[in-house]
């Protein structure tokens, strides 16, 4: 199981008013933006943005998606994981999962999409509803390799729509507040 630690399965997931006033307002900023971070990126990046697929496939949820899901705890999903890119950077890594079960009766096929952005396919379809984001300091263990840093900040939100329930996780990289510090100077 990928990622996985005793460590890590602790992890508390707060809300806007858990949180607000301890963030500076960039992090903020980033963190509760409800908007589409796949044109976010794409817009930061003069549209040098690409997806890079990490892994994908059928796995026992984690606990906390487990609990964010409402399912019994190591229930199967699919899990994809990505980088999101600009300018051949990996800005911020993406973890999607949605139970077995909400997959084959909701009609999605997470298989098929490659490259492609599941952000811009949620934000797309009129009929999912993003539940409120929650933020926490991304367990390491959590993160690929290349990636894998102590404190980096990770958001998730559940978007639903008839019965289907996706949970999307995504951690911001340091290379996308270099990219942003640039831009904004």
């Amino acid at each position: 199981m990928p990622y996985e630690s005793p460590q890590a399965a602790a992890v508390a997931w707060l809300a806007y008013s858990q949180l607000a006033s301890e963030l500076d307002p960039r992090t903020r900023d980033w963190l509760f933006d409800e908007g589409s971070l796949t044109r976010r990126l794409t817009h930061l990046s003069d549209d040098h943005f690409c997806v890079t697929p990490l892994s994908e496939g059928w796995q026992p949820l984690r606990a906390d998606e487990c609990q964010a899901l409402s399912l019994e705890p190591g229930a199967q999903g699919w899990v994809r994981e990505v980088f999101l890119r600009g300018h051949d950077q990996p800005w911020v890594f993406a973890r999607s999962v949605a139970s077995r079960a909400a997959l084959e009766r909701g009609g999605l096929d997470l298989e098929t999409l490659g490259s492609r952005s599941l952000g811009e396919l949620l934000f797309c379809d009129q009929a999912f509803v993003r539940q409120p984001i929650e933020v926490c300091r991304y367990p390491e263990a959590w993160l690929p390799a290349p990636s894998a840093s102590a404190g980096l900040w990770g958001r998730r939100s559940r978007f639903s729509r008839d019965g289907l329930d996706l949970l999307v996780a995504e951690v911001f990289l340091p290379a996308l507040w270099q990219a942003e510090q640039e831009v904004s100077s």
